[in-house]
């Protein structure tokens, strides 16, 4: 793996600000105080709002209180997505802080897993992890891993600790000598303008000339309504965490520094904001 340690704290640092409030339907004992976090981009919402719940909870009955769930601006946010990319797809041409709702009732059980505890989040991030080394070598990295390296990987993420985390995780990110990268990459692509979940195929770093493929190749052939035709102009964002990448960047240099924890690259295709 190129050593690019800067780009990885970078991204392992990403905070987003953030304000909650109480829908305006829950019953209360007394006025709801907004609450303010900044978020880790890398994270899951419902492994970092502990400290929401409660500050909620302080003002309501137990009776009325059911599992949590939180929107932006009527979309039910899934937990299972990390929050960068939440934010990235649905509040990126917002003004900060981003504003996300709080629900205790209603749960939107068409939209939304449940998520009874942390273990299902753990399980959750896991299991892509695995599919993530699946892609990248045939699961041959994570297989000789120990259950501790499953458990330290999971915990630096819990704990927001990037040197335990990255001291298993830079295993993930090898390959060898001989071979000019993974054998493919793990990538999702999400727009909002589908009904689709995510793009995901298989496509392989290197093309067969030994040229190495980027990130516009990628799109090319994937999600070609993602970039601007010749003699257009661009309608759409390409981001992830934030940016928006060169369509020259190497992909191979993108899913070693700018995946998620769960070793995937989340890319976010929105639209071009027209102010």
């Amino acid at each position: 793996m190129t050593d690019d340690k800067d780009v990885l704290r970078d991204v392992w640092f990403g905070r987003i600000p953030t304000c909650f409030t109480l829908y305006q339907d829950e019953i209360t004992e007394r006025e709801a105080e907004p609450y303010y976090l900044l978020l880790p981009r890398v994270s899951y919402l419902t492994l970092v709002t502990d400290k929401v719940k409660k500050h909620f909870q302080k003002v309501m009955r137990q009776e009325d209180i059911s599992e949590i769930w939180f929107e932006h601006e009527g979309t039910p946010l899934k937990w299972h997505y990390p929050i960068g990319l939440l934010f990235d797809l649905l509040a990126s041409s917002s003004a900060l802080p981003w504003n996300i709702t709080v629900h205790f009732k209603g749960f939107p059980e068409k939209d939304l897993l449940h998520c009874p505890s942390k273990d299902t989040i753990e399980a959750h991030f896991m299991s892509c992890v695995k599919e993530a080394d699946a892609l990248k070598h045939k699961s041959q990295v994570i297989n000789e891993m120990q259950k501790k390296d499953h458990k330290q990987l999971w915990m630096g993420l819990h704990n927001d600790r990037f040197d335990q985390f990255w001291a298993i995780n830079r295993k993930l990110m090898e390959y060898p000598a001989e071979e000019s990268g993974f054998r493919y990459i793990p990538f999702r692509i999400y727009q909002t303008t589908t009904e689709r979940p995510f793009i995901q195929k298989l496509f392989r770093p290197v093309a067969t000339d030994g040229q190495l493929h980027t990130l516009g190749d990628l799109l090319k052939e994937v999600c070609p309504s993602a970039i601007a035709p010749e003699d257009g102009e661009r309608k759409n964002q390409v981001m992830i965490h934030g940016i928006e990448p060169m369509l020259e960047t190497p992909l191979q240099w993108l899913s070693e520094h700018l995946s998620y924890p769960d070793n995937f690259l989340h890319i976010s295709i929105i639209p071009q904001p027209t102010d």
